[in-house]
């Protein structure tokens, strides 16, 4: 087995938001607190030591014990969730998706960079505690996000009707979902572990909470992973002031659409507020509060209240107040003693547009990670791009750029348009020279002249390009199917194939290599070749 690391920024998948955080760029410091480096986080546990409530630490550890009394708890999970009760206790988070299966499998990249960055802080605070946490979205209502898998480029669904938030969720009908995909698996001792996995975790629990952290109880426990669902009466009793606080000043609307009006100076928007960034949840309901006339009303539901009555409801039953995209982040970071929140590029985006909120209400705003991104080969796929001459940073190349390289490195012709397009624009930057000093109304013909020109050269180099890969057929075909079997839909990996593909093949040898071999401060993408 080896791993490389390249720059996110050579595999062209990531965002310029993304890009320039990861460089420090001066345009975005002002959104955010602390960087993520050693430095930060240590910076970041002075500040949330001072903030956090000591009296917070007790609810959430019994809230997490009640939720845990089902599970057969490992001794690792048990010991860091004990350890909350200690003011010497911070989390590291990351969230996720109650993804059928897990999903992607970049899940499991966010659970592994959250764990080992544990790790690295507690090699450097020997008086201190971190505990890695598995925030499982139960509020979340978007099903058809995440009622799916892939595996071997099949899609492996279940199908419901069920409305609200998922986490509630009947895992009825994921019987026949099981029967589908043993299928493809045949009779394996990984085969045997997937389908026990499988059956154990949502045949044998009655919701999609509890049989998802069952799941990655089963494949995290070992580390001491501690999953927590917000969906929690106690928990959210403590979020109370900041719900009260939106239902009555709108704050994270006017602090996010003024953050927003920087932002989009430079930068893509990920997410936009809405006037109150709440829902309303019970059985089968999920809806937007919202307020008109006077009057707070639940969307697409006969429910509405005065204010008083809403403020009233809301001390009663505040496990029927849901935050949205805009709030979850701070309830998070109101309930837990976190440092760091790790996620991918477009999670991190929105909390971007986030730390004037924060700032407003009084809670810290978290360091920012990016988690470790992962592209897995196999032997026999590292020794076809050797053989084909293609570097692990070429693999990432858009697949007509490196088709060309390639096609121009290996023809016997060796024709490059690179030189003749260099000296077309030198001759036509001479004739703007002349065409200012004489008449400059004569400018725009020579532009015209020069584009047309340049088209000309265009079209040429692409009508060789064609009949130079006509001619190496071969050798485009096999560069093609390889790219697209390593690159699924011309895209990264992570987001297409669940863990299933690479357990079956590898066992738990795969889960233990990932382990070992992300490092989450180091800010680098990762290949490993298995």
């Amino acid at each position: 087995m080896s791993t490389t690391q390249i720059p996110f920024k050579k595999t062209g998948f990531f965002s310029k938001t993304m890009i320039d955080y990861l460089e420090k760029s001066e345009k975005l410091k002002s959104f955010y607190s602390n960087f993520s480096d050693i430095e930060g986080l240590q910076k970041q546990i002075e500040i949330k030591s001072k903030s956090y409530k000591p009296a917070f630490r007790t609810v959430l550890v019994n809230a997490l014990k009640k939720q845990y009394n089902k599970l057969d708890t490992t001794e690792a999970t048990q010991e860091n969730i004990n350890s909350l009760l200690l003011e010497s206790t911070f989390t590291v988070t990351t969230g996720h998706q109650l993804n059928l299966f897990t999903g992607p499998l970049y899940f499991l990249y966010k659970i592994f960079s959250t764990i080992n960055l544990c790790e690295e802080l507690k090699s450097k605070n020997e008086n201190q505690n971190f505990v890695p946490i598995y925030w499982m979205a139960t509020e979340d209502h978007d099903f058809d996000e995440i009622n799916y898998f892939n595996f071997k480029g099949k899609k492996v669904q279940w199908n419901s009707e069920q409305t609200g938030g998922v986490g509630r969720f009947s895992t009825e009908g994921l019987k026949e979902v099981l029967e589908a995909f043993s299928e493809h698996l045949g009779s394996s001792k990984n085969a045997q572990y997937l389908i026990n996995l499988f059956k154990e975790g949502y045949l044998e629990h009655n919701n999609l909470a509890d049989a998802t952290r069952f799941i990655a109880n089963k494949l995290f426990g070992e580390y001491g992973l501690v999953i927590i669902d917000a969906d929690d009466r106690d928990l959210k009793e403590e979020f109370i002031p900041f719900v009260k606080r939106e239902l009555l000043e709108q704050v994270s609307f006017e602090k996010v659409t003024e953050t927003i009006e920087e932002l989009e100076k430079g930068y893509k928007v990920q997410v936009n507020p809405r006037e109150i960034n709440l829902f309303y949840l019970t059985d089968g309901i999920r809806e937007r509060i919202i307020f008109e006339e006077g009057v707070y009303k639940v969307n697409n539901a006969d429910i509405s209240w005065t204010k008083e009555e809403v403020l009233d409801h809301l001390d009663k039953k505040p496990e029927n107040f849901s935050p949205n995209v805009i709030m979850r982040p701070l309830y998070q970071e109101v309930i837990l003693p976190n440092l760091c929140y790790i996620g991918g590029g477009g999670e991190l985006a929105y909390w971007l547009q986030l730390k004037k909120y924060f700032d407003t209400v009084e809670v810290p705003f978290p360091v920012l990670l990016l988690r470790n991104s992962v592209q897995v080969l196999s032997e026999k796929q590292e020794k076809k791009l050797e053989k084909l001459d293609i570097s692990k940073e070429e693999l990432f190349s858009k697949q007509n750029t490196l088709l060309k390289n390639k096609i121009l490195n290996t023809s016997e012709t060796k024709v490059d348009f690179t030189n003749q397009k260099k000296f077309l624009q030198e001759q036509f930057n001479e004739l703007r020279k002349v065409a200012n000093k004489t008449d400059v109304s004569f400018v725009g013909a020579v532009n015209a002249q020069e584009k047309k020109q340049l088209k000309g050269i265009e079209n040429l180099e692409s009508r060789w390009l064609r009949a130079e890969k006509r001619r190496q057929k071969e050798l485009v075909d096999r560069i093609t199917v390889l790219q697209n079997e390593i690159l699924p839909n011309q895209s990264l990996e992570e987001r297409q194939r669940n863990f299933s593909e690479y357990y079956l093949e590898y066992g738990a040898d795969f889960i233990s290599k990932l382990k070992d071999n992300l490092h989450p401060l180091a800010l680098e993408f990762t290949i490993i070749t298995l």
